[in-house]
């Protein structure tokens, strides 16, 4: 999590010593509130009765399920971190912000303190500031600018940015089987990011012959696809052979040939 400011810091214990808990179990439930964007989070930590999730709206879980006094500070405590991080004017660049608001004390404290470097501690490409969402999984994160259609992707290092084209963008899930892959969903039904055009890799506009990072976590060099249909249809006539000398009946000419098929 981002360095906090000495008024930001001053927030946190003060939120733990009304809620009754220790600084350090605050700051890691206000990671998880940002990490789930303000609308929720999963935590682990003793203080809070072990795992739980929170959702903002009042759905609350913690491992202790029949402490109910736990379970409502702990509700009630998301909901004012919640609350903070939604009051952040701008969370990296409060110095701005306050250049922009001379004398006026009721603005809201700034909790992060401006992070150094070119693109203000944000790590898809420059120049794309306010992510719709944003959200990790499995070492991959993605971050959704929907005003602009753009999709940034951080895997295995590289920071790949997407055209969204038309799509309407409602959730992002990662599959395991038979390599990680991406998807999402939207109005079209659920699309492989990787059908999408791409604008750049790690901030370097894509050319046609430039290769584009994959989510695969090893490289796997499958036989081609022509050899594979080759073979199959290959042992078609093989079985149609078998089938015109009686050894195979039409029945189980047909029920083999259909499972060869259903592998192209």
């Amino acid at each position: 999590m981002s360095q906090l400011t000495p008024e930001g810091q001053q927030l946190i214990n003060n939120l733990a010593q009304r809620y009754h808990f220790s600084t350090d179990a605050v700051l890691s439930l206000l990671q998880s509130v940002q990490n789930g964007n303000g609308s929720m989070a999963q935590f682990s930590h003793p203080e809070f009765g072990g795992s739980g999730q929170w959702m903002r709206g009042g759905m609350i879980m913690i491992g202790d399920m029949f402490n109910n006094g736990l379970k409502n500070s702990v509700s009630n405590l998301c909901q004012e971190l919640a609350n903070l991080l939604a009051n952040q004017p701008i969370i990296w660049q409060s110095q701005s912000f306050q250049s922009q608001n001379p004398g006026h004390n009721t603005a809201p404290v700034s909790l992060f303190v401006p992070a150094t470097g070119g693109n203000n501690g944000n790590w898809w490409p420059q120049g794309l500031m306010n992510p719709n969402s944003t959200g990790s999984q499995n070492n991959v994160r993605y971050a959704y600018f929907a005003s602009i259609r753009r999709l940034a992707i951080e895997a295995h290092g590289h920071v790949t940015l997407y055209d969204t084209l038309d799509h309407q963008i409602g959730g992002f899930s990662q599959q395991q089987s038979g390599g990680s892959s991406v998807t999402f969903t939207s109005q079209h039904g659920i699309v492989d990011v990787q059908n999408l055009p791409v604008i750049s890799v790690d901030n370097v506009p894509t050319t046609p012959s430039m290769p584009v990072p994959t989510f695969t976590d090893t490289h796997v060099n499958p036989a081609p696809v022509a050899a594979q249909e080759a073979d199959i249809f290959g042992a078609i006539e093989k079985l149609a052979g078998l089938r015109d000398k009686g050894i195979l009946s039409d029945a189980e000419f047909n029920a083999k040939k259909s499972e060869l098929l259903s592998r192209l």
